[in-house]
């Protein structure tokens, strides 16, 4: 089947039947890191590509699924798809092996055996405005939303962590000292007049603050001058964590129950009334964060908490603070964003890459 492929691939123009659309595996990977940079993942989470198949690998077919499951794998195969992106990391714990023993180690071997890449975005999207919880905090109506973390921007690579700032006396040999800094690794330096002499500012990395300091206190004078600040990135507007969202118009418990129910496609939800709550109580605001949201929202000052789960403990500390709750199940919280993805990446691969939606994927919760 590979040297068939490799054959159609280099047919000359004009013989033989068109090839189907396809993208090189490097072009489609560049591209969903430009939609979502993985740099705006959560620092605990494992993002990005997690399975790549040896070169060349090229991708006609992307299988969108919110959990890579057994099933899931075998629709892959069958369409059959070169790249699955999953939301959630189907690897997240290093494996110690990769046998057949486990289903998620099975995975892996059908994923490696087949040449299916595995890409996943997880929190990134989550991040990402318009991203899921954006996605999420629209099945209550119509409302304005601010992250409730910010991101912050990726763009400014420094190996910098500090800025060490030192007021040198006009009766100081500034020139010498300059060059004793400029001969470190790891230091830039910024130099300004003042009226008492020069003052410097010096960029430094964890190891070349130290050093820095180090001879710093060879003189006192300058010691005594001596800040420290430490370098941050700048905020990324409308990025991050969760959203904090105002209703334009103030709602019923009850209707926003039907609202929620009606953008994810579900027939029940998990409410707990806040105290002194009833379902005909009105909203203003609402903490969204999907999937597992409590560790988000639950320092958020909100008449009502919309997540996919939280644990009975965290629920009641929201409901005894007055707060409402509303749990659809952690995937379900999700799952639906990947329409809106599917549409968007279809113009993102210039329509080179069929992209489809799995038909297998599902919550492995559902009420009976």
């Amino acid at each position: 089947m590979l040297l068939r492929r490799v054959r159609l691939l280099r047919r000359p123009l004009g013989l033989g039947p068109s090839p189907r659309p396809l993208m090189e595996l490097s072009s489609v990977v560049s591209a969903l890191d430009r939609l979502a940079p993985p740099s705006l993942a959560a620092s605990w989470d494992n993002v990005g590509l997690l399975v790549e198949p040896s070169a060349p690998h090229v991708v006609r077919t992307l299988l969108l699924t919110n959990d890579l499951t057994e099933e899931v794998m075998e629709e892959a195969l069958g369409l059959p798809a070169q790249f699955i992106l999953a939301y959630h990391p189907p690897l997240f714990r290093p494996l110690r092996r990769v046998t057949m023993a486990t289903w998620k180690e099975r995975l892996i071997v059908r994923a490696l055996e087949n040449r299916v890449a595995i890409y996943s975005p997880h929190t990134a999207f989550d991040a990402l405005p318009d991203g899921v919880n954006d996605w999420l905090a629209r099945g209550l109506g119509d409302c304005s939303t601010i992250p409730l973390t910010t991101s912050t921007s990726d763009s400014f690579p420094t190996p910098a962590s500090r800025r060490l700032d030192v007021t040198v006396p006009a009766s100081f040999d500034s020139a010498s000292l300059l060059a004793r800094f400029r001969a470190m690794d790891g230091i830039s330096v910024v130099t300004a007049t003042v009226s008492s002499g020069v003052r410097l500012s010096l960029s430094c990395s964890e190891k070349a603050l130290v050093e820095a300091v180090r001879m710093l206190r060879e003189f006192e004078e300058l010691y005594r001058t001596l800040e420290i600040v430490e370098l941050q990135k700048p905020p990324l507007p409308d990025t991050g964590m969760g959203r904090f969202c105002t209703l334009r118009e103030a709602s019923s418990i009850r209707t926003l129950v039907e609202r929620v129910k009606d953008h994810l496609g579900l027939p029940h939800l998990r409410l707990a009334l806040g105290a002194g709550s009833t379902l005909d109580s009105m909203v203003t605001t609402a903490a969204v964060c999907a999937g597992s949201g409590a560790s988000v929202v639950r320092d958020v000052k909100a008449d009502l908490y919309l997540t996919g789960e939280m644990s009975h403990h965290e629920v009641l500390d929201a409901v005894a603070a007055g707060t409402t709750v509303i749990l659809c199940e952690h995937s379900n919280s999700e799952r639906g964003f990947l329409t809106e993805l599917r549409d968007l990446l279809a113009l993102r691969l210039s329509g080179l890459v069929a992209v489809c939606r799995s038909t297998a994927d599902r919550d492995p919760l559902a009420v009976i």
